[in-house]
């Protein structure tokens, strides 16, 4: 079995979801996919049903809109711009902060679960994934999953770990 298949089989169709809105944002650029499926790209991947991704501001609602051209049920939230198929079980995520603008500047090629896409580079998604954990407004189950992720970079990247949050580069040292 694929990897797409495998996604498509625990997702309900999530891989053709995906490569729908990989192809709609490679047309309305830039873009880049950031969080977990990103992370993936980097390190040892770990089974996920969100995709996030960063656009240019100015393209967000003509992205909306092509997305809801193509039957996505469109939820618009203070940070975010969610998308997803009815009945599929991948949520997609354009984030509205704007901090995550300049990760567009960055971006790397990358095949995430086999569709070329452009992602954060590894620096940015560090830097992502720091302010995401350290965000006391999120759930603890996302910063822990966020703290998760940073450890894994820090282990496949050593490089990296001045990068990392002085308490996740307590852990590795511990280790």
């Amino acid at each position: 079995m694929t990897t797409q298949e495998a996604f498509n089989s625990a997702s309900n169709s999530g891989f053709n979801d995906l490569q729908l809105v990989l192809q709609l944002c490679e047309k309305r650029g830039p873009y880049c996919v950031i969080g977990d499926l990103a992370v993936n790209t980097y390190v040892r991947p770990v089974y996920t049903l969100d995709a996030d991704l960063v656009v240019a501001t100015h393209r967000l609602p003509e992205v909306s809109e092509a997305l809801v051209n193509l039957g996505f049920k469109i939820e618009e939230e203070t940070w975010s711009l969610n998308a997803q198929q009815p009945g599929s079980e991948l949520r997609i995520q354009f984030t509205k902060d704007p901090r995550y603008q300049d990760f567009l500047a960055t971006t790397q090629p990358a095949q995430v679960l086999g569709c070329p896409a452009l992602v954060a580079s590894l620096d940015n998604l560090i830097h992502g994934k720091s302010l995401a954990w350290s965000d006391p407004k999120r759930r603890l189950s996302k910063r822990k999953k966020d703290e998760a992720d940073l450890i894994r970079i820090g282990e496949t990247y050593p490089e990296k770990i001045p990068l990392l949050p002085a308490d996740i580069r307590r852990q590795l040292d511990s280790v």
